[in-house]
């Protein structure tokens, strides 16, 4: 009979290892959502490492549970089953601010949407486009950037102080432009995620949660930057009212 040594008391429990079956069906939904169209079961196996048969299995519990779903072609891209869990990501947040999400989009002619932080980069949570402006920029849902590039991020930033911030041990710098923007109670960018494009952001600060950000994203503004930001910071303190 063998017998294992029981671990001291208080000691943690030993880290369970990760799911790689679970981990690659996380990373075939990752490549189909960046993908430009549906991919054929060998481009997703390559984009994978793996064998083609692993990726079939794979994809054969994925699209039962309607999260990938094949075209008339049998390509595979994302299921409807995708909108079902994306519907639920920080719904109080979504429904707090989706009316000034309209509001400023509409009143400024400007792309607005939702970031939230996610390890090293802003994803875009929900976004709505101005009904009867011209062009516009696009920020499509689920899409990403470096938190350290773009308002976004720094407003995210500013909504904690360094110290704070150093206290979390991202391993990203805390960019200088945060202080100013907590300071002014917005943050400004240009050129840096998009060429040409410019964005504005203010922090909003969720109970309980990481800080996000709601920013606009455009080409040319008929406003000027301060009053863009100062509607931004105004738009954000109603949300936290609302989540509070």
């Amino acid at each position: 009979m063998t017998s294992s040594a029981a671990a001291p008391a208080g000691a943690a429990p030993a880290a369970a290892p990760p799911s790689q079956t679970l981990s690659r069906g996380i990373r075939a939904l990752e490549i189909l959502a960046a993908a430009p169209g549906p991919l054929t079961i060998a481009e997703l196996a390559d984009a994978m490492a793996v064998h083609r048969s692993v990726a079939y299995r794979i994809l054969r519990t994925l699209e039962d549970h309607s999260l990938l779903e094949r075209d008339n072609a049998g390509k595979l891209m994302p299921g409807p089953g995708l909108a079902v869990l994306a519907r639920g990501v920080s719904r109080n947040l979504q429904a707090a601010a989706m009316p000034e999400l309209t509001h400023l989009a509409n009143t400024l002619d400007m792309t607005a949407f939702v970031a939230l932080w996610d390890h090293h980069d802003c994803i875009t949570l929900v976004t709505v486009e101005p009904r009867h402006a011209g062009a516009t920029v696009a920020q499509h849902p689920g899409s990403r950037h470096p938190i350290n590039a773009g308002a976004p991020g720094i407003a995210i930033q500013s909504a904690l102080t360094e110290a704070e911030w150093e206290r979390l041990g991202t391993g990203i710098a805390y960019r200088p432009e945060a202080t100013e923007a907590r300071r002014q109670g917005y943050s400004a960018s240009h050129d840096e995620v998009i060429p040409g494009v410019s964005s504005l952001a203010a922090p909003v600060r969720v109970p309980g949660g990481r800080p996000a950000a709601l920013a606009v994203v455009y080409i040319r503004s008929a406003h000027g930057p301060a009053v863009v930001g100062e509607a931004l910071a105004a738009s954000a303190a109603r949300i936290e009212a609302l989540l509070a």
